[in-house]
């Protein structure tokens, strides 16, 4: 009984109708197939651009000057600069000239408030405490609100854990990824601290 269905099951296989047949069935198959899973990639797709013009990403940044440590006497600042130090407040001074209380001495005539010394009308500078001081200045809020609407995903880790003004702008003067090229050059060697929504400037090797 068995080797009769398959002497029927290879004499129908030889029948044109039959391959016709078989055919035209994988042909469905694969159509239908493509097309779902075109219908998922512009589903997603428009999923995404939804999330990203109605749902803009909720950061943690605030811009009140409420949060700041100045009620209590007391400031955070950019730590590191062996010459220079700028304050959360956005003041910028000589190390030399820091108070105890971590803030610059206002007193000292060489102390600045919100100084773009060093900096490119793109929002680059030469020196990181510039960068912060001049990202502090209150007129910049709107380019760093921009800037936080348009971050990519892949900076959604770094800025998501940012609490306030004066963090985020210590961290987006730090050079990043952004600042270089073929991961080993600086785009712009003398100004790559950037607190603008652009990237510098890509500079001629």
């Amino acid at each position: 009984m068995v080797l009769w269905g398959a002497v029927l099951w290879r004499r129908l296989l030889r029948k044109r109708w039959v391959l016709g047949v078989v055919f035209g069935l994988s042909l469905v198959y694969f159509l239908t197939s493509t097309f779902k899973q075109e219908e998922r990639t512009v589903r997603d797709r428009n999923l995404l651009q939804v999330q990203e013009h109605e749902q803009p990403i909720m950061w943690k940044v605030k811009f009140s000057s409420g949060n700041s440590s100045q009620l209590s006497n007391q400031c955070r600042n950019s730590v590191q600069g062996k010459l220079l130090i700028t304050d959360e407040l956005g003041y910028i001074c000589e190390r030399k000239d820091l108070l105890v209380n971590g803030c610059c001495n206002v007193n000292v005539p060489s102390t600045k408030l919100y100084s773009c010394d060093s900096c490119l009308p793109n929002g680059c500078c030469s020196v990181y405490e510039y960068c912060v001081s001049c990202c502090l200045q209150p007129s910049k809020q709107h380019l760093l609100e921009r800037f936080l609407n348009r971050a990519a995903i892949a900076f959604q880790n770094l800025f998501m854990a940012v609490e306030d003004r004066f963090e985020l702008c210590l961290a987006k003067c730090r050079t990043s990824s952004q600042s270089v090229q073929h991961e080993n050059t600086y785009r712009d060697p003398i100004a790559k601290y950037c607190y603008g929504e652009y990237p510098p400037e890509l500079l001629p090797v």
